[in-house]
């Protein structure tokens, strides 16, 4: 059981399918939500500040799709974007992170490059140096993939987070492969270790085998919205969905997370509901 007085940290939702949700992407291509960054550079801010009327004080940058290899030679431009417009869109004392996702489908470890050292490297240079207060490792599920991601984001001197995925039916990792990971991150520089674009009801098993694994690290979990036969959860939230995914991120707490937020199919009222929740369990 977590100790409540020991502060929660509340991330973000969905930048991606919130972007879809209000017209501004398309998910037919793999730059979908990059796009974006020229065309509804407004609707990007308007998210971002949305999410922070929300509660949210860590907010990820747009950066999910900006590498090179996915946008080509605009990547540079859209990238320091992307962070430019989290960083003015929200205070001062909110964190930036910069999303370092697989270089290519995050659903897919077997199309992971052989050597993703150098696309890496320079992505998460990027980032460091566009003004990320810390880097996101996230969506990942190889395992060397991952630890390299970590390795080449420490390397920059920048705050690293790792978040890996069990995918869209849980079963991309299982809870022992995940800790092993986990514990390789942790031992790399990895400084939380998280899961996410899991779907909530599948989260906390694998939650607390990360809590079992007395990481000395926090854990955490920002999860899909989808139920168990949902590929995604990429769908606009009713209040019953908002109020079932609120019920399991306090479980997740319950286990021992000290980070919480939202991935696919969360948005800002999901955000604005565990606002809710949190501020009531650390009266």
């Amino acid at each position: 059981m977590a100790d409540h007085q020991q502060t929660v940290l509340l991330m973000d939702g969905a930048m991606g399918t919130e972007l879809i949700a209000r017209g501004a992407a398309n998910d037919q291509s793999l730059a979908w939500s990059a796009t974006a960054i020229s065309d509804h550079a407004d609707v990007i801010t308007a998210i971002h500040r949305d999410y922070v009327s929300s509660g949210a004080t860590i907010h990820t940058a747009n950066t999910f799709r900006t590498q090179r290899r996915t946008v080509g030679q605009q990547w540079s431009q859209w990238t320091r974007r992307a962070i430019g417009l989290a960083r003015n869109a929200v205070p001062n004392d909110h964190r930036v992170a910069g999303s370092l996702p697989p270089l290519c489908d995050c659903y897919r470890p077997d199309l992971s490059p052989p050597d993703p050292r150098p696309e890496q490297r320079e992505f998460a240079n990027a980032l460091h140096q566009f003004g990320c207060d810390l880097i996101l490792c996230e969506t990942h599920c190889h395992p060397s993939e991952s630890l390299s991601a970590v390795e080449e984001a420490i390397r920059t001197g920048s705050e690293t987070w790792l978040s890996l995925t069990a995918g869209p039916h849980a079963d991309l990792l299982s809870e022992s492969e995940m800790v092993d990971i986990a514990l390789a991150a942790v031992d790399r520089g990895a400084s939380a270790i998280l899961v996410n674009c899991t779907p909530a009801s599948q989260t906390l098993r694998f939650l607390q085998a990360l809590v079992s694994a007395d990481l000395k690290v926090p854990v955490g979990a920002y999860a899909n919205a989808g139920v168990d036969e949902e590929r995604c959860g990429w769908h606009s939230q009713s209040q019953h969905d908002t109020t079932r995914y609120a019920h399991h991120a306090m479980t997740w707490i319950s286990a021992g997370a000290t980070i919480i937020g939202g991935c696919c199919g969360i948005g800002p009222a999901t955000i604005a509901e565990l606002d809710t929740r949190l501020r009531k369990i650390s009266q």
